[in-house]
């Protein structure tokens, strides 16, 4: 008897577990790319942040940015649909920005138990793109007259 109530829990347990994973989901910080725009920036601004609406274009694009962060986010949208999420850090020097880079780059590899594909692999430019589960993350490191790091999320879409 015991047996079967062992059987019958784990096979619970597998069916639970295996209905998360039909919806897999880009995450940025936790918070999944594929819920709509408000409920999104509700969830950042409830993280810190809050929109810069002087930068900000209504109807395709918002700016959030949070006293307590080194970046600024970009958000494209179309209607209540998070199109890309980016992640603007603009440092002091190339070397910070590298160092960044570089950091961000192998923390994704690890996370994502994945290598990058690296189109550009220059001093002053450089790019890593990850494909992840429910969607796509470029790093890319562009040293010209402001050193700069951005983070692109680009969830995948249904057809």
């Amino acid at each position: 008897m015991k047996k079967l109530f062992l059987v019958a829990t784990a096979f619970v347990a597998l069916c639970v577990c295996s209905c998360g994973n039909d919806d897999a989901t880009l995450r940025f910080r936790g918070i999944s790319l594929n819920q709509p725009v408000s409920q999104f920036v509700d969830s950042l601004a409830a993280r810190g942040f809050s929109v810069d609406s002087a930068a900000s274009d209504s109807g395709s694009t918002l700016v959030l940015a949070s006293p307590t962060e080194k970046c600024r986010l970009l958000v494209a949208y179309k209607g209540d649909v998070l199109l890309a999420l980016q992640e603007n850090y603009a440092l002091s020097s190339n070397d910070s920005t590298r160092r960044l880079w570089q950091e961000l780059r192998d923390g994704f590899e690890q996370e994502l138990g994945t290598w990058p594909d690296c189109p550009v692999l220059k001093d002053n430019r450089k790019e890593a793109n990850f494909e992840a589960e429910g969607g796509f993350i470029s790093v890319m490191l562009e040293n010209t007259y402001t050193p700069n790091v951005r983070v692109r999320y680009t969830p995948k879409r249904k057809k």
